[in-house]
């Protein structure tokens, strides 16, 4: 009898199997739509980000997800879309949708992020692109998630460290755009939060090269009560680079330049992140920064979802997302997950200078009720709106 229930077994076990052999392939098709405002003139910041920027690491990502996913018989494909306008990336993700895809990519400013939202609402959209705070916190848009830190994750992040180090004054200095205000605001949360004391904020209103005028310049204008460390706000690079070692305390400088917090980085190599690193490399031709990581995990989190799934409903993969049961690994030491009260994803925070990893963020000895992660950024009481 023994034997007969064990035939059986094998029997249906291997109809199954052949089964399966025969399903057609799931096809996965993922959109990536990109549109970066002009930057403008380089002042400081020298080195221009790339233009493919994000692109290239959602193309990783579908070749990593392939690699796996052809033994589940799931084939990812990419179609991509970088434009000029924000008119041209609606127009875009307007083609897409029509021509079927449900996933997207998004690497674009919040206005044109809240646009796609709503243009396309059948979708599921993952945010590479924004790291606005009222995002997360104000003005949650049901069907995005978040790959890519808000800025309140990176400040509270950098002003952790600046805590442990104990840096407790701070010289806070804000440039003139609307990005770099956001940057600050984000700032002095995170010192009130934690500790830290500004004993200055001053605005920098110059418009003249500092090429040749910062050994001048600079130190008179760090000049006021005396501080630990000088933090500075200023997203696009007019100035910043011009801070480091010209301040009028010698004091460390950190922020947008200098000692930086940020959500990938060339130097951070632990955890099988240095193999990410050559792949990306061998793939780009140059280094991953945070926006490729923001787009790579991204793509990465809906293969993990289709393939625990076995499908591709956009809503079923939020759903999962949300749940804290998508497998996710970022070779960031730590699982990865989505919250659920407003869809940003949960990572370490690298600090970093230009050639080494400094420190990654959460620091030693912060603590938090259910999970370390969310003593970054904006934690569940703290959000006003409502996560669908």
């Amino acid at each position: 009898m023994r034997r007969l229930v064990s035939y059986a077994l094998v029997f249906l076990l291997a109809a199954a199997t052949a089964h399966a052999g025969d399903a057609a392939p799931l096809q996965v098709r993922i959109g990536y739509l990109g549109y970066r405002p002009d930057p403008g003139p380089l002042l400081s910041n020298v080195i221009a980000e790339p233009a493919d920027a994000g692109l290239r690491g959602a193309e990783l990502a579908i070749v990593d997800s392939n690699s796996t996913g052809r033994f589940l018989k799931h084939d990812y494909r990419l179609e991509s879309a970088s434009v000029d306008t924000p008119e041209a990336l609606l127009q875009a993700a307007r083609a897409q949708h029509d021509q079927g895809l449900r996933l997207f990519v998004v690497n674009a400013p919040a206005a044109s992020l809240r646009q796609l939202s709503a243009a396309l609402p059948d979708s599921l959209l993952f945010n590479a692109g924004s790291a606005d705070d009222s995002l997360r916190t104000s003005d949650c848009l049901g069907n995005v998630l978040h790959s890519l830190p808000e800025r309140a994750m990176l400040a509270d992040a950098l002003v952790q460290f600046s805590v442990v180090r104990k840096w407790q004054r701070a010289l806070l200095v804000v440039g003139q755009r609307p990005e770099d205000q956001a940057y600050a605001a984000a700032l002095r949360r995170a010192m009130k939060r934690f500790g830290m004391k500004i004993v200055a904020e001053k605005a920098w209103q110059f418009d003249n090269d500092q090429r040749r005028s910062a050994q001048a310049d600079m130190p008179l204008f760090t000049q006021t009560a005396e501080y630990d460390v000088v933090l500075v706000a200023d997203e696009r690079g007019d100035f910043g680079e011009y801070l480091p070692y010209q301040t009028w305390y010698p004091r460390p400088v950190a922020g947008t330049q200098g000692l930086t917090p940020t959500g990938w980085h060339k130097t951070v190599e632990t955890y099988g992140a240095a193999q990410l690193q050559k792949r990306f490399e061998a793939l780009a031709g140059r280094w991953m920064n945070d926006r490729d990581f923001a787009a790579w995990i991204a793509v990465r989190s809906i293969a993990a979802a289709v393939s625990k799934l076995r499908q591709d409903a956009p809503f079923a993969i939020r759903q999962l997302a949300l749940s804290d049961q998508l497998p996710l690994d970022g070779f960031k030491g730590r699982k990865l997950s989505y919250r659920s009260w407003n869809g940003q994803l949960r990572q370490p925070i690298p600090l970093v200078q230009p050639r080494a990893l400094v420190s990654t963020s959460p620091q030693d000895g912060f603590l938090h009720p259910s999970n370390e992660m969310d003593s970054l950024g904006y934690d569940h009481p703290e959000v006003s709106c409502r996560y669908p």
